[in-house]
């Protein structure tokens, strides 16, 4: 069991750091959350059936709890690494104009984007993962597009998803 939990980590901490740096937009508030969710996994891990999804619902709603306790909390960090592509610097700057602009919606809407978008789930895994009706989903996805649309504008946004 605790092999198969070391495996999993291994084999996933990168996907789970950069869900949960989008999240929270700094690199040290994403560990605390990767590290939070995972704790919380280990312990229940022979009972979890998926757990790669588990602990992506356990950091949205960690994340979403986190945000309604502390609203004034503003953190400031550093991006993980960037992976390759176009001009390091064009990236680095994108990036950080998306990061911004995730900051600004409001966590629910920011965690439906993250996982609809960034992680590229189906509306129906995502209202699934929530717990919540599809048609909250595809609202908070409709909102906080346009949101995002107004503070990138459409080709930066399209920019930015590139991974």
């Amino acid at each position: 069991m605790a092999e198969d939990f070391r495996e999993f980590v291994e084999l996933r901490y990168g996907d789970l750091l950069r869900i949960a740096y989008l999240l929270t937009g700094s690199a040290h508030d994403a560990e605390d959350l990767v590290q939070s969710a995972l704790l919380k996994v280990m312990r229940r891990w022979s009972k979890v059936d998926e757990p790669f999804a588990y602990l992506r619902r356990t950091m949205a709603n960690q994340h979403i709890s986190l945000w309604h306790r502390v609203r004034s909390r503003e953190s400031v960090g550093t991006e993980p690494a960037e992976r390759g592509g176009d001009d390091p610097a064009d990236r680095v700057v994108r990036r950080q104009a998306m990061v911004a602009a995730l900051r600004g919606l409001p966590p629910r809407t920011r965690v439906v984007v993250v996982l609809r978008y960034l992680d590229d789930l189906p509306e129906a895994e995502v209202a699934a993962m929530l717990g919540w009706p599809v048609g909250t989903v595809k609202s908070h996805a409709s909102r906080g597009l346009a949101r995002l649309r107004v503070a990138l504008g459409d080709q930066e946004l399209m920019k930015g998803n590139q991974r």
